[in-house]
């Protein structure tokens, strides 16, 4: 029997995305090893965008020649190349629930995550002293520590306007994680994850963010112990899913018509939040503006329009429009009065 050689992750610890592909990766049981991106034992190939994480592939003598950025095309790629324990549920209107929430995570969850992260003293200060160590080696000499702490928490801190972490944004973003906590503690009251007896995209999505929000960021943790401590320990168990009995084969989804009420819930902050931002953000890209607005919660929210998440809308809609006529249909019946109807309109 030919010994398979590992998948290589480079990553960092508290990139919320790394982690997601991490848990990924430990729940599918797939062979992989864990690289700190920037750090001496980093000899990943190149890859267009320098961003983390990046995934390599094997070729078949064990060289190292092909790697890719982007969760979510890796986890996509991943379901090509392995079979068991796969995140994708088999029925199509599940997998475009699972598909949209994950996009939710990756894309709305993660403002919470920055502002977090560098909105509060106490939490600047921590990014700022570890960050630097993942790259720069648990060895990094004081001067150059010192050095590499003010320009990540200066880059950052200036780019707090850019991805939304304002004063004027903050009850917006806040009060969006403060629901979140509180949507998914009701929901792990009676269930494990959000679609069925084993995770999907979506739960990933959300376990990505989260990492960080509730046992990494300060002031968030804080919250997340006193509001939602069954959240707190649902991210523990996520981070190493290897352990959890998948149900045989295909089985173990949720039927399009058996949704709990309480992903459903959650459906309906999606399009209270990310909705009204990506369709606004689709807005001031096509319009060429400078800023792109939007209402949330009877508030304005304001900031620079991103490129990426404009694709990220396109690719969403384009999923959308490859379903079968009657599978759209059932999609619009779950989204109904959710808010989310825009997205795929």
């Amino acid at each position: 029997m030919t010994k398979m050689h590992p998948l290589l992750l480079g990553g960092g610890y508290g990139s919320p995305y790394s982690n997601k592909m991490r848990a990924v990766l430990r729940y599918r049981q797939i062979p992989v090893r864990w690289i700190l991106r920037g750090s001496e034992w980093d000899n990943l190939p190149d890859v267009p965008v320098q961003i983390i994480p990046v995934l390599a592939f094997p070729d078949d003598d064990g060289d190292y020649t092909e790697a890719m950025v982007d969760s979510s095309p890796q986890i996509m790629r991943l379901e090509t190349m392995f079979d068991q324990r796969s995140l994708v549920p088999t029925d199509p209107v599940v997998a475009f629930i699972d598909y949209l929430i994950e996009d939710y995570g990756d894309e709305w969850v993660t403002k919470p995550m920055y502002h977090y992260r560098w909105y509060y003293d106490a939490a600047i200060d921590k990014a700022s002293k570890l960050l630097p160590l993942d790259r720069g080696g648990i060895h990094l000499p004081g001067a150059e520590w010192q050095q590499m702490q003010s320009y990540i928490s200066e880059r950052q801190i200036g780019r707090r306007a850019m991805v939304g972490s304002t004063e004027a944004n903050r009850p917006i973003i806040e009060d969006s994680y403060h629901r979140l906590l509180e949507l998914l503690s009701a929901h792990l009251e009676s269930r494990m994850f959000l679609l069925g007896d084993r995770p999907g995209r979506g739960d990933f999505g959300l376990f990505g963010q989260l990492h960080q929000l509730v046992s990494w960021e300060p002031e968030s943790a804080r919250e997340a112990i006193d509001r939602a401590p069954r959240v707190r320990n649902w991210v523990d168990r996520m981070d190493d899913l290897s352990w959890w009995e998948t149900p045989a084969g295909d089985d173990g989804w949720v039927a399009r018509d058996a949704i709990a009420d309480t992903t459903r819930a959650l459906l309906h902050e999606v399009g209270r939040t990310y909705a009204p931002f990506m369709i606004a953000n689709a807005e001031a890209l096509q319009s060429g503006a400078d800023e792109m607005s939007c209402t949330i919660d009877g508030a304005t929210y304001s900031q620079a329009p991103f490129g990426y998440q404009g694709k990220c809308l396109m690719w969403l809609r384009e999923q959308y429009a490859a379903l079968s006529e009657s599978d759209r249909a059932a999609v619009d019946a779950v989204l109904a009065g959710t808010g989310c109807e825009p997205l795929v309109s």
